[in-house]
């Protein structure tokens, strides 16, 4: 459906532009009647008056000025009678002289109907000769400038009539109170419009200047219009209205981003919503894609599931530690022991072919890709002194160096922040202590907390299981530190409830030409072998890393609060040290069941 359009009006320096005009527009006129008709006209006094009071009134209208009386009018006549009765001298004869003025009269009268707020016109009586078939009119003159009027038109498929379809929240139409939805329009400055498509309509709007008059025969009005709270959503998709086939008009779209936060105003079509961007100045609403209309959508053309690529080397890491075995899964700093750095029971993709994983297939990637991600409501949060801190979860590819940066987090302030001790079914070495390293359990005990959904992740490695439980995360947050917790992109949904709060941070590698570069001299250790012997990266290691991290994005990148692209690793640790101060002293969007549960 078109959009009714009409322009902006930016008054700013009105007064000056007006003083500037006759000289600005002297090199275009003519002849000298036509210098001398401007001269004349922009250099009315009271033109110049008018203008002053203007920009007055612009000054002061965001301060709200609110009057001292409603009746200044009453107060001058009373104040004319009492002087009527006083002895005479020349200043109550000039004060008398000035309150009889038809201007003052006139301008205390305007000052009394502002102040009473009484804008109406005192209309007369309808005649009681109105036939009562007779449909009533109205008459409506609107000022055109640059901003869109606000109002979509349709023609009705039963009655055939130009009807207006939507009024945009905060537009023009909207703020006006004369154009509803369901009036029939009639007219377009005398023009009949009954055998006009919408496109010509819109074409003799585009072609007027000035004020735009309509004749409307008014629709049925709602007994009442409910005002709706404060909804406000973030986007998991980008959108551009321009692109969109199926939008009932382009104009009154709003484009946005991926993550924007947008503020919802109506909801009254179940296919396009009214929105606007959060903090966006402007009033006026513009139409997107309701979430159930775009889940449908996305459903309809959802691709076809990703294929990992295939490769038969082990998997490497950055850091240069190796992701074999479980004998490196913590690391000594300044001479305390940090268990879970490591996360060994993630199999590489050889050792996948012959370990059982324990995932669900309700918690696979193929499940993943049933989700449809369009808009998530969303509420402001700011952690208040004394509360658990938020669950800080890192996502990333392998190599990308996601335990470098972790264990630098630790090295900088080992009292603040610090990581789960994972599970294990295997022995307990004669080194190791329970609950240092690991919680050496049954396998029994594990299988069974499993079933009952205890633990973020969990795989099999040679035969012995090994996973993160959540009753672990539990045990970090409660001393009151940050838990930095390393997992598979695909567990994110099950941590985002409202007693983690889950931040989401996705380290993202450079392109591959910066990769080969920073890369150069990293060695690692293969688990290929026994012996762990230090290996270069290679260019097929490089290739994997960009397509991994392309592939989560892709699939989960609507989880992500923060990216942190991993090219030099101090510039990269400052950026998370700088997100993760951010996220405990300001004020975020999440979920709104995060707060109201």
């Amino acid at each position: 459906m078109p959009a009714l359009s009409t322009g902006p009006g930016n008054d700013t320096g009105l007064y000056e532009l007006l003083a500037a005009l006759p000289t600005q527009l002297q090199p275009h006129v003519d002849s000298q009647e036509d210098r001398t008709f401007l001269q004349d006209l922009f250099g009315e006094k009271s033109l110049h008056s008018l203008v002053k009071i203007h920009e007055k009134l612009q000054y002061y209208e965001q301060q709200c000025p609110v009057p001292v009386l409603p009746s200044a009018g009453i107060l001058a006549d009373d104040l004319a009678e009492e002087l009527q009765s006083k002895p005479m001298n020349s200043e109550i004869r000039e004060l008398l002289k000035l309150l009889s003025k038809p201007h003052v009269k006139c301008l205390l009268s305007v000052h009394d109907t502002v102040a009473q707020k009484s804008y109406d016109p005192e209309l007369p009586p309808l005649p009681d000769d109105i036939d009562d078939d007779e449909d009533s009119v109205k008459i409506i003159r609107l000022v055109k400038n640059k901003e869109p009027l606000g109002a979509t038109i349709k023609r009705d498929e039963q009655t055939g009539a130009v009807v207006v379809a939507r009024i945009m929240r905060g537009g023009a139409a909207d703020r006006s109170g004369l154009i509803h939805v369901g009036d029939e329009l009639r007219e377009v400055n005398g023009i009949p419009v009954e055998d006009k498509k919408p496109e010509e309509i819109i074409h003799i709007l585009a072609q007027s200047q000035g004020a735009i008059t309509f004749k409307i025969i008014p629709g049925i009005k709602e007994e009442s219009i409910t005002k709706e709270p404060k909804m406000f959503v973030k986007s998991f998709f980008d959108y551009d209205p321009n692109e969109d086939k199926a939008i009932p008009c382009k104009e009154a779209g709003l484009a946005f981003k991926k993550g924007d936060i947008l503020q919802i105003m109506s909801q009254d079509d179940a296919t396009w919503w009214q929105a606007k961007h959060e903090g966006d100045a402007n009033p006026r609403a513009g139409l997107i894609p309701s979430k159930q209309f775009q889940e449908r959508r996305f459903a309809l053309r959802r691709p076809v599931a990703l294929v990992q690529p295939q490769r038969n080397s082990s998997r490497r890491s950055y850091e240069g530690t190796v992701e074999r075995e479980d004998a490196e899964y913590g690391a000594y700093i300044s001479g305390l022991y940090i268990a879970g750095l490591r996360r060994s029971f993630r199999l590489s993709r050889r050792d996948r072919k012959t370990n059982k994983s324990m995932y669900e297939s309700k918690k696979s990637e193929l499940y993943d890709m049933a989700d449809v991600p369009t808009y998530e409501e969303v509420t402001t949060y700011r952690r208040q002194h004394g509360e658990k801190y938020r669950l800080v979860v890192l996502v990333g590819p392998t190599g990308v160096g996601l335990n470098e940066l972790k264990r630098k987090l630790l090295i900088s302030d080992p009292q603040h922040y610090s990581v789960t001790v994972p599970h294990t079914t295997r022995a307990k070495r004669s080194q190791e202590s329970d609950g240092v390293e690991y919680h050496f359990i049954s396998k029994h005990l594990f299988e069974t907390d499993v079933q009952n959904n205890k633990f973020v992740e969990h795989g099999e490695y040679k035969g012995n299981y090994y996973g993160t439980s959540l009753d672990s995360v539990r045990s970090v947050l409660s001393k009151n530190k940050v838990c930095l917790l390393d997992v598979q992109p695909h567990t994110i949904k099950h941590l985002r409830t409202s007693e983690f709060k889950p931040y989401v941070i996705f380290v993202k590698p450079p392109p591959i030409e910066c990769l080969r570069e920073s890369r150069k001299n990293a060695k690692v250790i293969s688990s290929k072998d026994d012996k762990g012997s230090a290996k270069a990266f290679t260019e097929e290691d490089f290739q994997e890393m960009i397509c991994s991290a392309q592939l989560m994005e892709n699939q989960y990148g609507h989880l992500f609060e923060k990216v942190i692209v991993n090219d030099e690793l101090m510039t990269a640790f400052s950026e998370l040290k700088m997100t993760l101060k951010k996220l405990e002293t300001e004020t975020l969007w999440v979920p709104v069941n995060w707060t109201h549960s």
